[in-house]
């Protein structure tokens, strides 16, 4: 009798040797390449556009094609990994990665580009959810909440510093030839991650499939993708998240449906499991507390803090005249503190996990009104827009430290064979939370320009506390319902 999906990969094997760190560099640098994707490409944007004569509409593509790619795959990749093995999935999330960017590089045209990095999203989308199913497997307890602590600074370093980089590039090489040569970095970055990934990853559930099956235990055993469920969490990401990034009428009109779809994908994946089948997303997720409040409270974030460093680029370039490399020397030290934060975090989180979150987001509204604060300064008084680093540096704590407790806590109770969907789930929440609130934020932004630089960033910033002050709500709930601290994990850790 053939032995169920799930039980599968419990089977044990003769020990692995491996050496964790090297596991978790692997993991990391193709996580840093795959976010500092999404930022950096905003500094390039103007080279290329002169350097391929590309219209405004090919340079939105640009942005949208790689976050719509990566919010669409991410769930579906999360399943697939814990199926048929994180190992593999993460191989060929950044071999498409890397492929894709070094194509990018040689673009001849913007249609050509534009596939490119919709193809590079796809390739972050299949890696990026196995390194949270693997820090789920091969870590635990101070362990694991450390390794998502490296995880945090990771996220934090990387989105700061990725324009940083690729405006440097663009310095040392020109415009003609810069953006093409931060597209072929990641491909030459890439490349060696897939040395590393084949000669250091554990592999482990793979190779207890091929035991299994050259025992004969699972020869005939058909793997259960749940096809129709992933389509229709695919049409349902795509009707959410394409209108915020087209901004068009008829785009709008995808809303509806893209409710109405994830109802149906409820009632499916529901009748699924009561078929005896395994759907893509077990429902049963979500009655794991800690994973169900903190993805809440991260995506409720998500609204508003991706769109804060987006405003400082608006504010300091189009309204002070800076360029883009004194914008990103500007937020830098956030960058810096924030990493610093999700190390500290990762020590503190399984006794003070839930105090930590509340006291990261009140520090962070506190900053935002900061900075408000020093933008009326510079308004009235004429005062220079470096006196923006002090509030934005405050900032660092409120990022660093939210996103390595939040992570840690989200994913605490999660069995590991569910550690890739669930952390598919929750990015994809945070993806959504970014696109819906990056559209919203801008556009409020740019409907008070008129009245000037300094209203609009206030308006839109006053808009952020409240999204802020709705997750400090429900984070606040959440530690007075359930204490501060995180349990200790209990029984056998399975490497």
């Amino acid at each position: 009798m053939p032995i169920p999906e799930r039980e599968q990969i419990r089977v044990p094997e003769s020990a692995v040797v491996y050496d964790r760190r090297k596991v978790l560099a692997v993991m990391l640098i193709p996580l840093a390449m795959t976010l500092m994707a999404i930022s950096s490409v905003n500094v390039a944007l103007p080279t290329i556009q002169i350097g391929l004569d590309a219209s405004a509409a090919d340079l939105q593509w640009v942005l949208a094609g790689y976050a719509l790619a990566f919010g669409v795959v991410l769930v579906p990749a999360g399943r697939m990994g814990d199926v048929l093995g994180r190992g593999t999935l993460f191989v060929v999330g950044i071999a498409i990665f890397t492929l894709a960017s070094i194509a990018g590089g040689l673009a001849p045209d913007p249609l050509f580009l534009n596939i490119t990095r919709f193809l590079m999203g796809i390739g972050a989308g299949l890696n990026s959810p196995q390194v949270n199913g693997m820090i789920q497997q091969y870590w635990a307890s101070h362990e694991r909440a450390m390794a998502f602590a490296l995880f945090g600074l990771v996220v934090s370093a990387s989105v700061a510093t990725g324009p940083l980089i690729t405006g440097v590039i663009i310095e040392l090489t020109g415009p003609e030839w810069g953006w093409r040569a931060s597209f072929m970095l990641n491909g030459i970055l890439g490349a060696i991650c897939i040395l590393m990934a084949l000669r250091w990853l554990p592999f482990d559930t793979e190779r207890r499939l091929r035991a299994l099956r050259r025992a004969g235990t699972v020869v005939r055993q058909k793997v259960d993708l749940d096809p129709v469920g992933t389509v229709l969490l695919v049409l349902v990401v795509l009707g959410i998240m394409l209108p915020f990034m087209l901004k068009t009428w008829w785009g709008w009109l995808l809303i509806p449906l893209g409710v109405l779809l994830l109802w149906v994908w409820v009632l499916w994946e529901r009748r699924y499991a009561a078929r005896g089948h395994a759907p893509m997303v077990d429902l049963g997720l979500f009655r794991y507390r800690n994973f169900t409040r903190q993805t809440s409270i991260s995506g409720t974030m998500f609204l508003g803090t991706t769109s804060i460093f987006v405003l400082v680029a608006l504010y300091v370039q189009g309204g002070l005249g800076a360029s883009a490399l004194d914008t990103s020397l500007v937020t830098l030290p956030e960058a810096v503190l924030s990493g610093a934060f999700a190390m500290w975090a990762g020590g503190k989180v399984m006794r003070h996990g839930r105090t930590l979150i509340v006291a990261s987001i009140a520090v962070f509204t506190l900053s935002i009104a900061l900075t408000i604060g020093t933008v009326w300064l510079i308004e009235i008084y004429g005062i220079s827009y470096w006196w923006l680093i002090l509030p934005l540096s405050v900032m660092g704590f409120g990022h660093g430290a939210m996103g390595s407790a939040n992570q840690t806590i989200a994913v605490f109770d999660v069995p590991n064979e569910d550690g890739g969907v669930a952390g598919g789930v929750k990015q994809t929440a945070e993806r959504i939370g970014n696109a819906v609130g990056n559209a919203m934020i801008t556009a409020i932004y740019f409907a008070f320009l008129s009245s000037g630089a300094t209203v609009a960033l206030t308006v839109a910033y006053v808009t952020i506390i409240a999204i802020c002050l709705v997750s400090l709500t429900l984070a606040v709930v959440d530690t007075r319902q359930q204490g501060a601290a995180v349990m200790e994990l209990t029984g056998p850790f399975e490497p």
